[in-house]
């Protein structure tokens, strides 16, 4: 018998990519057949980066990752994910405070779209990590870089300099 191709998605505004997203696509690689890195144009958020800037970062990454590639997307995450015919939404937890929103996301991604999400548990040393703590600490000079790849820790130092001359 034939196995089943299995492609999932892994949204999120990775406004940086951190360590932790690294982490949840390469356990992802191992568990399906292609995933998407997803990246989202969030009206409600006021990047850092660009979505370019953020798949160019990204894309940098995943090079020589097979079956992982990288999108953005506009709109409802789950009507992308029909588009992109998705099996699955893949989403990193860290935390009990990610369990109760994660698992309302889920049921309603579930129940709206038919689609599962597949749940994997982020390393310890990156349970704390969140693209929007680690801009808050670059942003007041703190040392992010253990948290962030080096070619993002180098793009967040130039873009941070840039929005300090500006002001």
């Amino acid at each position: 018998m034939r196995k089943k191709s299995i492609r999932a998605v892994f949204p999120g505004s990775f406004d940086p990519i951190t360590n932790g997203h690294l982490d949840v696509i390469n356990r992802g690689i191992k568990l399906f057949d292609k995933l998407i890195v997803a990246v989202g144009r969030s009206p409600i958020k006021n990047p850092l980066f660009t979505p370019e800037e953020r798949i160019e970062m990204i894309a940098e990454l995943i090079a020589d990752m097979p079956g992982v590639s990288v999108e953005s997307f506009d709109g409802l995450m789950v009507e992308y994910a029909a588009e992109k015919k998705a099996d699955v939404i893949l989403r990193g937890m860290r935390s009990l405070t990610d369990v109760h929103y994660e698992f309302k996301l889920a049921m309603t991604n579930r129940s709206v779209a038919g689609i599962e999400t597949v749940f994997v548990m982020t390393s310890a040393q990156y349970g704390f990590t969140s693209s929007t703590l680690i801009r808050e600490v670059a942003s007041l000079g703190g040392d992010v870089s253990k948290l962030v790849p080096e070619n993002v820790y180098e793009r967040l130092q130039q873009r941070l300099k840039k929005v300090k001359s500006k002001k």
